[in-house]
């Protein structure tokens, strides 16, 4: 049995101003346009940008999307994460709640790691064959136990943005 130096490393992604991304794992070349149609088919006025790093054949990062300097945010950290199979989507006009489930369904998909518009870091195993996704920091720890003040903060948000009654 050969084996094999690992270097584990954290990548900052880019969020976009305003806006979200959804980072996860599939297993086949045609994701990105059935990712893009779970998108456009559930929230079409979101706009977004998909890149797909391919993990055999060519090997390149493929692009759809709506939103050209979305699918250029997509990209860039695509290509900074450098793991095959790995899908990001970078969306404003909506939010990953609105397209999670799609996301899900679509049969190539097998994990999503993040959906999130706070800070990201993506921890990735690099090895001699390439890099592969270990999991993800999203956002801060913990600085306290909500109380009451805090549930009634919480109440009111999700309120105030509908998705509350």
């Amino acid at each position: 049995m050969l084996s094999t130096a690992m270097e584990i490393k954290a990548i900052r992604l880019e969020i976009p101003e305003g806006g979200n991304i959804i980072v996860g794992q599939t297993h086949f070349i045609k994701t990105v346009e059935d990712l893009y149609e779970a998108i456009v088919n559930t929230v079409p006025q979101m706009k977004f940008g998909i890149a797909f790093n391919e993990a055999s054949g060519a090997c390149l990062t493929r692009l759809e999307g709506n939103d050209e300097d979305l699918k250029a945010l997509a990209c860039r950290n695509a290509q900074a994460i450098a793991a095959g199979h790995t899908f990001v989507i970078a969306l404003r006009e909506g939010y990953p709640i609105n397209i999670l489930n799609r996301i899900k369904d679509v049969p190539e998909v097998c994990t999503i790691f993040c959906a999130t518009a706070n800070p990201v870091e993506v921890i990735v195993a690099e090895t001699e064959q390439g890099r592969g996704i270990l999991g993800v920091v999203d956002g801060f720890s913990p600085k306290g136990v909500e109380d009451a003040a805090g549930a009634a903060w919480r109440h009111g948000l999700l309120r105030k943005i509908g998705y509350k009654r």
